[in-house]
């Protein structure tokens, strides 16, 4: 079994927002696979299904950003599933937009859905697929443009973005996380 979360807000005012880049690809490899993201449990909208022949759950948690660990921890508890098989995909001020960086541990780095997932698992050490969404203007306000809309030019990029998110998702289904890493950090 394998479960991914992806981290973002709630609500239609939240879906094509910077912050919201992990629900997208989560969206995008549930449709993808015939996944329906609809169960509502653990704080959060949950999809099962089958891909490659592994058992994938597909996570969005309902809790607003700053509390998705409530609904990881949940989720974890409820299925006791394992942090080895966890891959968690959210927004990164740091990584270029356009481009994806895996990670198997390393601090929050001023993000509050990772601060919270952290705290909620007791450790640093777990996957995750950072999406860039680079970082504003010096001047601009972080937690306004986190909220902001994709520009009309990296709305044309985003199916190439999410693709490649999706092939890192697939390929870590049977193969390690490093291995994965290794492919998908270049």
């Amino acid at each position: 079994m394998k479960w991914f979360v992806g981290l973002g807000n709630p609500g239609t005012q939240y879906q094509s927002t910077r912050h919201n880049i992990g629900f997208m690809a989560i969206d995008r490899f549930a449709e993808k696979h015939g996944i329906k993201v609809t169960q509502s449990k653990c704080k959060a909208l949950v999809g099962e299904g089958h891909v490659n022949g592994t058992k994938v759950y597909l996570i969005k948690p309902m809790t607003y950003m700053n509390l998705s660990g409530e609904s990881i921890r949940a989720f974890m508890d409820f299925y006791k599933a394992s942090i080895d098989d966890l891959v968690v995909i959210y927004d990164d001020l740091d990584t270029p937009f356009g481009q994806i960086r895996l990670r198997y541990q390393g601090s929050a780095g001023g993000h509050n859905g990772i601060k919270s997932t952290i705290q909620h698992l007791g450790t640093q050490s777990f996957n995750r697929i950072r999406m860039g969404i680079s970082r504003p203007a010096p001047g601009h306000n972080i937690a306004d443009y986190v909220l902001s809309s994709f520009s009309k030019e990296e709305f044309k990029t985003m199916p190439k973005v999410l693709e490649t998110t999706c092939d890192a998702m697939e390929y870590s289904l049977d193969q390690p996380f490093e291995k994965t890493m290794a492919k998908f950090n270049g």
